[in-house]
């Protein structure tokens, strides 16, 4: 890093929360060495209680004490792993969090001098502000592939093998995987490259943030799953639904995003929705993005009236 120099990190000061996972050693044993402060790294002792709360990047309060931790010490970035160090998430010095669409979007714009032109792969509920970024800021090319972790790596490897250049395979989740890293989901590892982009901007009088400055962030997102209830057969039940869901939109003149490899995608002006099956629960998820304050009310009641009928839906978790 920055030409060999022992001490890359010196006069920044990085906090590490682990949540009580096994991620705590990510600051005495890598950063510290590196130069950094790591005054205010919180959580770092493994407690299989979780005292503190659960360390999970993806957790409302997880993500609330790495912010408060990173802004109370005045540090220049905050780490968060997950209890296996295979997710993590970061967070700037303004208390701004980089995760899901964030998270991949400072990984692509790391790798894209090192890959231009080459294919990062997502699941399927990443943003219509990540997509534009990645392809028009970045000139990368985008596949919105399934949720499931291994189903992104998997589908990363096999392109590469056929000769496509795709260099990261990451899920909004914060499960990501690199193919100079052997396609592991490697948390620490992408804390890593963060690291280096982090220092790079140090030096240079720059900040993390930078690289995603262009990136463009919804008004409103929300997510809604849909019970399905009184049926023994909910797998098939959710594709029938979710071929019936298909035609009513068509019928409806609504624009379907195609290639779709899971569920059925929505495109509204401002905004988007994706019906799906849950990879696990008898449950179909609904996600919604919106551009404008109150779109997310106009599509959620759009979507309302496309599932009538469906006697086995519970519906009771929309609020439009």
């Amino acid at each position: 890093v920055l030409g060999g120099a022992e001490k890359p990190l010196a006069g920044m000061r990085i906090v590490v929360d682990a949540g009580n996972g096994a991620g705590g050693f990510f600051a005495g044993r890598i950063l510290t060495p590196l130069g950094a402060d790591t005054t205010g790294s919180q959580f770092l002792d493994p407690n299989g209680y979780f005292p503190n709360h659960i360390p999970n990047p993806e957790n409302a309060d997880a993500m609330r004490a790495i912010k408060d931790a990173v802004v109370k010490n005045h540090a220049d970035l905050g780490l968060i792993f997950d209890t296996d160090v295979d997710r993590m998430s970061a967070v700037l010095a303004d208390g701004t969090d980089v995760s899901r669409n964030a998270l991949i979007a400072m990984m692509a714009a790391i790798l894209a001098p090192e890959s231009p032109g080459s294919t990062i792969i997502t699941d399927s509920v990443t943003s219509d502000g990540l997509h534009d970024f990645l392809e028009d800021h970045l000139h990368l090319k985008h596949l919105r592939y399934m949720r499931g972790y291994k189903n992104v790596i998997n589908e990363c490897i096999r392109r590469n093998a056929a000769g496509e250049i795709s260099p990261l395979a990451i899920e909004t989740s914060g499960h990501g995987a690199l193919s100079e890293n052997y396609y592991l989901d490697d948390g620490a590892y992408l804390a890593v490259k963060l690291l280096i982009a982090a220092a790079k901007a140090h030096a240079e009088g720059k900040t993390l943030g930078d690289l995603i400055k262009d990136l463009r962030h919804p008004a409103e997102e929300r997510e809604i799953r849909i019970k399905i209830t009184g049926t023994d057969d909910v797998k098939a039940y959710g594709r029938d639904v979710l071929t019936a869901f298909e035609q009513r939109a068509k019928d409806r003149g609504l624009p379907i995003a195609s290639p779709s490899y899971e569920g059925v995608r929505l495109i509204f002006p401002g905004g988007w929705a994706l019906l799906r099956m849950s990879l696990h629960d008898p449950n179909m998820p609904l996600n919604i993005e919106a551009d404008a304050a109150g779109g997310a009310d106009v599509i959620e009641r759009e979507i309302r009236a496309l599932l009538a009928g469906f006697d086995a839906l519970d519906l009771s978790g929309f609020h439009a």
